[in-house]
């Protein structure tokens, strides 16, 4: 162990899930826990920390909101697309090529379209193998392995359908948290730090009294929904712009196209109020090529999703014995697909952080700060970039837009200069390494599953 042990240690089999009966099964006192770090939230952030953490001797209670099979066919989650850096990170962690084996596409890279003319043609291909395109990796594949890699170490308390309900605190330090189960079982983690992945909307956040640091900070949301597709893959992630709005389009396992329609920001009320036949014209209108797949597969307003897009650096990300990462630290837009690349960045830099501040007995905030130093300034780096983003991709057209856009698509298609454009969003603003030489556990061989 690179620290000396705290205190007594719990059950230490390989993927143990504690079982509220055994220890308090009459009284109305929480099932007790100890443990090293507990991780709110089984996203990409908080699994992929888990698995780091778990791989370099630390004890990790991973506590997950909902209490379905992460790989269940019918859940569903709004980002899937992977950057570069994302894919490194995973194949570092050696879950890449098991989740890829379950489904996903290969995609060449972004397109820009104006009524079938392309405008923008931003190529992968010109960055060096093997993370030369991007993947389009459906979520519940990426956590399923996630799960299970974390699953197979020692040290793992896995509590799925556990809603975090308080944190613990002994003289303004985080020391855990208090959780409630199935049945209203309640489970209290007493750990040395918390770490909160969960997600935009993040309880942690909030129960820390952490503010979201929210603005609107863009003119748009997204309603996204999925079309079966046999044999009309595009084999990019395209923006088609239409009057009015602009519709993003891409392939996703298996056979399908996963659609994204922007609309003016808070206008989805006024849109629904149109109905299902409007809504079908206009966005069969928007593309051509798959109009007859949005009249035949598009049956009602159930079928769509609105994502609230919104941008969000939190107050703070660290509090003695407490730190924030991925979108409960920073959210943003889906333009570019950062958000998972992000959040795997995020928990690739707090690792080594969190080992240091573990081994040296201090998870003050001083200590944490480190984390917030080194991805606050990443993480505002991509805002601003959607920004830019946005405006050249979705805002108004017209002939001097259209020069403009002419002009950036050439600098950004033909110039060493656009090279660099590419890789900086295929792997962002100083991206982290995963660090392998933290690693104590050997991982266990999985076999590779298929799906």
């Amino acid at each position: 162990m690179p620290w000396p042990p705290s205190a007594p240690r719990p059950d230490r089999r390989a993927g143990h899930t504690p079982d509220p009966h055994r220890r308090n099964p009459h009284g109305p006192h929480p099932h007790r826990l100890d443990t090293d770090v507990a991780v709110v939230g089984a996203g990409p952030a908080g699994l992929a920390l888990s698995l780091m953490l778990l791989r370099s001797g630390v004890r990790v209670a991973l506590l997950e909101k909902s209490a379905g099979d992460p790989a269940a066919p019918g859940r569903d989650f709004h980002g899937e697309v992977l950057q570069p850096g994302g894919q490194q990170i995973l194949d570092r962690l050696g879950v890449l090529a098991a989740a890829r084996a379950r489904g996903a596409r290969h995609l060449t890279g972004f397109r820009l379209l104006d009524r079938g003319r392309v405008l923008l043609d931003i190529d992968y291909g010109r960055l060096p193998g093997p993370y030369d395109h991007l993947l389009a990796l459906p979520q519940r594949h990426l956590l399923a392995e996630l799960t299970a890699a974390c699953r197979a170490l020692p040290g793992f308390d896995h509590l799925p359908g556990h809603r975090l309900s308080a944190l613990t605190e002994e003289d303004g330090r985080c020391t855990g948290v208090v959780a409630s189960g199935p049945g209203g079982r309640r489970v209290a983690v007493r750990a040395r730090v918390v770490a909160g992945a969960d997600g935009r909307y993040s309880r942690t956040r909030a129960l820390a009294g952490i503010g979201a640091g929210r603005t609107e900070a863009f003119d748009q949301d997204v309603v996204w929904f999925s079309l079966p597709a046999p044999g009309r893959a595009t084999g990019t992630v395209a923006v088609h712009r239409a009057p009015g709005s602009a519709v993003l389009v891409h392939d996703t396992h298996p056979d399908r196209l996963r659609i994204g329609w922007t609309l003016p920001h808070r206008g989805w009320p006024a849109v629904a109020a149109r109905g299902i036949e409007a809504v079908r014209a206009e966005l069969a209108a928007a593309l051509p090529r798959f109009a007859d797949l949005i009249r035949e597969h598009l049956h009602g307003l159930d079928d769509l999703r609105l994502l609230d897009v919104f941008a969000a650096h939190a107050d703070t990300w660290t509090r003695d014995g407490l730190v924030l990462l991925g979108d409960a630290a920073h959210t943003h837009g889906p333009l570019g697909a950062q958000g998972i690349n992000l959040a795997l960045q995020d928990a690739a830099a707090l690792h080594p952080v969190l080992v240091d501040a573990l081994a040296a007995g201090d998870c003050s905030r001083a200590r944490l700060a480190a984390f917030a130093q080194l991805r606050a300034p990443a993480a505002e780096a991509v805002t601003r970039m959607q920004k830019v983003q946005a405006k050249a991709l979705l805002g108004a057209g017209g002939p001097a837009a259209d020069v403009l856009r002419s002009h950036a698509a050439r600098l950004v298609g033909r110039t060493p200069l656009g090279t660099r454009i590419t890789r900086r969003i295929a792997y962002g603003r100083t991206p982290p390494e995963v660090r392998t030489d933290l690693f104590t556990v050997k991982a266990p061989a999985q076999p590779l599953r298929t799906g």
